[in-house]
């Protein structure tokens, strides 16, 4: 058979003047060869012929085609030529109108002869989807009861006798498959491999050029557009058969979101098969994608499922979504948070020093808590560096999880060379003693220290002797931050620190060299009665309170620079991928919290919003410590999720292609044995046959 034309040629045929867009490449065999040449060069033949030369499907008549009916239909893009066919028409003008291509649909070959399936059962044409048009010599209408569609248990291989119809099958959920073969819903590619005659050039059903369809071909899987489609629409474009019209047998098949549709044609034998989403290998794409957007998102299978299923859409069961994320989504994530730890470890080794923030987070409250998961941020850039996850069981309990996980981390940091300047916690006496014992700089967060003494004050100002202590309580929280900000050393935010005592009498001087007097300027005040009187109970219990021995230990290590908000701001990014309320095995509260840093070092200092003139956008925020009364935050832009798509384009071009060395490195992780293991297990039909509830009135 001749094979289409190449891209830009144009039809060889002398005086040709109205030239098809389907054009035939000469054939090899010398004695078709020779008929095709005397045909082009009009019996005129000399000397050497040029090679490259084409025919357009002008020139010959209708039986030369194979596939006129699904052309003429929509269904197939170009015209497929018989083996064999010569050219015979000079002029088309002259041809009668029963051999011209141009001729009715019911007078083609395609209704008597069988087509050729393996141009066509393989793929959905993009014409399908668009409205059917029948050419203007079909002159019946079919009404809509012959649209009826049916199924059909007729050996595939045997379409004499038309089966008979039985009606819809309804979309129930079928087991799952995903690890075997999909019968009868193989892709484009593994039909073509199935068949050794097929040839591209022949194919009926290529895309068009020049059309936006054939431009989205290009674009990979995951990122191609989706939309939801009802049922009935989609078996509104199988109901009819599009070469005779005639109501076909269509039979489904539903795994997942994928719906696989098979159309049978009882009298001209015309058959197809279209497939919702592309196969990969056995998995139906749409099934991978969504379970990979579920998880990379940080959202709730079950809570996904419910809304599927008040939409009755189509969803897999969770066992399938468990399978995608062991096999391919947890291997993609690891991965992908090592590469980009590898590239932030390398760069703070060039950095002189670094300033490191710690503070653990614990999936429950208490003591009871099973994973504590350990953060450690460099600070100047606000960036999470690394995270360690620690199981109760592996140090003996909660309370030594903290000072686990930041021991590890810090042995990854040492071993990578990075020089550390110091580092800012709170006040967890195990951390104190660590980085003591290993002479590591060690400063304070401002914000807990105030936050207790604050505590202290409201407590104490509710006596009636000490309820001055009221109009100081701000004025003291906003002097401790003051005081770190203020300060190079340990004695000089002890100096400060202790001046407050002084300044509340009225007293402005003060015995310490490191801070002999208030740097404020001395002014009149409105309200005399404000000021404390030594010796009172106010004055006394203040200053149990701000000179106790903890308290100016602490002050002592107060953080100069940077705090741990940065690090409480991501703990709150972590309550929406692990939620605590939710029970996550080892591996996947770790790709969680994984999860959690990249899309917190992506948006973390995302600029502030502005309006189209400018303008710096604020909203107005009501904390809860300042009850009631509220206070102007920068609105900052929408955040990003640049990395769920470098983790799409990971899954789908990498891990799916070869999992092998992805799930290696998961495997890899050291998974401590569970809580439970340490216990027999014990037979649950004696555990049932125990079972007594207080509200039986049987005998206990």
């Amino acid at each position: 058979m001749s094979s289409l034309r190449a891209r830009h040629a144009n039809c060889s045929v002398v005086d040709c003047k109205d030239q098809h867009k389907c054009l035939y490449a000469v054939p090899a065999a010398q004695e078709q060869k020779t008929q095709w040449l005397r045909f082009i060069y009009n019996e005129d033949v000399v000397g050497a012929v040029r090679v490259g030369l084409y025919v357009c499907a002008n020139h010959f008549t209708s039986d030369c085609f194979s596939n006129e009916g699904q052309y003429k239909a929509g269904f197939a893009s170009t015209l497929t030529l018989v083996k064999g066919s010569v050219p015979t028409i000079r002029d088309p003008a002259t041809v009668p109108e029963s051999l011209a291509i141009t001729s009715s649909s019911r007078d083609v070959a395609c209704q008597t002869d069988p087509p050729d399936r393996r141009a066509v059962s393989t793929q959905l044409s993009l014409r399908t989807l668009q409205p059917h048009f029948r050419s203007e010599g079909v002159q019946a209408t079919v009404s809509s009861k012959d649209f009826g569609v049916g199924t059909s248990t007729a050996d595939p291989s045997c379409f004499a006798k038309r089966p008979s119809k039985r009606p819809r099958l309804d979309l129930e959920e079928e087991p799952e498959l995903e690890d075997e073969p999909l019968e009868g819903s193989s892709s484009v590619a593994a039909s073509k491999e199935q068949d050794p005659t097929n040839d591209p050039a022949e194919s009926n059903t290529a895309p068009s050029e020049s059309t936006p369809l054939s431009q989205e071909s290009s674009t990979p899987t995951h990122k191609s557009r989706k939309y939801i489609v009802y049922e009935s629409c989609i078996m509104e474009l199988f109901a009819a058969c599009p070469v005779c019209t005639r109501a076909c047998d269509v039979r489904t098949r539903k795994l997942g979101t994928f719906l696989s549709v098979e159309q049978r044609c009882p009298h001209c034998k015309f058959c197809r098969h279209w497939n919702s989403q592309p196969v990969l290998g056995s998995t139906p794409a749409g099934n991978l994608h969504l379970s990979a957007a579920v998880y990379l998102s940080g959202a709730s299978f079950s809570k996904i499922a419910r809304v599927f299923k008040a939409m009755e859409l189509q969803l897999f069961q969770y066992d399938t979504f468990r399978r995608h994320a062991r096999s391919f989504i947890e291997p993609a994530v690891i991965h992908h948070w090592n590469t980009f730890q590898d590239v932030t470890l390398q760069r703070l080794s060039q950095e002189s020093k670094v300033i490191l923030g710690g503070d653990m987070r614990a999936d429950s409250a208490g003591h009871s808590a099973k994973f504590g998961s350990y953060t450690t941020m460099d600070l100047n850039s606000n960036t999470v560096v690394d995270i360690e996850l620690v199981q109760s069981n592996e140090v003996g309990g909660s309370q030594h999880m903290e000072k686990e996980g930041l021991r590890r981390s810090l042995a990854l940091l040492e071993g990578r060379g990075i020089n550390l300047d110091c580092v800012v916690t709170d006040r967890h006496p195990q951390i104190q003693k660590f980085l003591g014992e290993r002479n590591i700089t060690h400063y304070y967060d401002v914000c807990q220290i105030a936050k207790e003494i604050s505590k202290k004050m409201e407590k104490i100002s509710k006596d009636k002797e000490c309820q001055k202590l009221q109009k100081w309580m701000r004025s003291i929280t906003n002097h401790i931050y003051w005081t770190a900000a203020s300060s190079s050393t340990g004695p000089e935010r002890v100096a400060k620190w202790t001046s407050i005592l002084n300044h509340v009498r009225d007293v402005h001087t003060h015995d310490d060299p490191l801070y002999p007097k208030c740097l404020h300027e001395v002014h009149q005040t409105r309200d005399k009665n404000k000021w404390l009187r030594a010796g009172t109970p106010a004055f006394y219990k203040l200053e149990k309170v701000l000179t106790n021995k903890r308290t100016l230990k602490d002050v002592e290590k107060l953080s100069p620079h940077h705090q741990t908000s940065s690090l409480e701001a991501f703990h709150r990014v972590i309550l929406r991928f692990v939620p605590k309320n939710v029970v996550f095995p080892f591996i996947g509260m770790l790709c969680r919290l994984y999860l959690a840093a990249m899309y917190y070092n992506e948006n973390a200092n995302r600029p502030q919003a502005k309006t189209r003139e400018g303008v710096l956008l604020y909203k107005v925020h009501f904390p809860k410590a300042m009850k009631g009364q509220c206070s102007a935050k920068p609105h900052k832009t929408e955040p990003t999720f640049r990395y769920v798509a470098d983790m799409m384009d990971l899954i789908f071009d990498k891990v799916f292609v070869d999992p092998t060395p992805y799930t290696n490195a998961m495997l890899a992780i050291p998974v401590p044995e569970d809580l439970t293991a340490q216990y027999a297990q014990p037979d649950k039909k004696e555990v049932i046959a125990s079972y007594v509830s207080r509200f039986n009135r049987g005998r206990v």
